[in-house]
């Protein structure tokens, strides 16, 4: 039986760590550079982007934010969204992506 809820509680929370998206539309500078692979300057380019051209319709939007191709965009999709609220929390300082 703990063998089970081991295994449980594992997936769980595996899943959970999976499931961590950020919104391109409300994250914050330092939720965005949280994202493996976009760093500061990328999210400040799509804060930039966000406040010229407002909302983002569709995670495919982030072609058109300098520094971003088609390519980076497919690596990244599965960790953006567009819609409800962002599940990633911030790097601190020191910590790895």
């Amino acid at each position: 039986m703990k063998k089970l809820l081991l295994a449980f509680i594992t997936f769980v929370i595996s899943t959970g760590i999976a499931m961590a998206t950020v919104n391109l539309n409300t994250a914050t500078k330092e939720e965005l550079d949280a994202v493996k692979g976009v760093g500061p300057a990328k999210a400040q380019s799509i804060i930039d982007y966000r406040k010229k051209n407002g909302s983002f319709k569709s995670v495919d939007e982030l072609e058109n934010v300098k520094g971003f191709g088609s390519k980076s965009v497919k690596k990244l999709r599965s960790e953006l969204t567009v819609s409800g609220a962002s599940t990633a929390k911030p790097v601190k300082a020191g910590e790895k992506k």
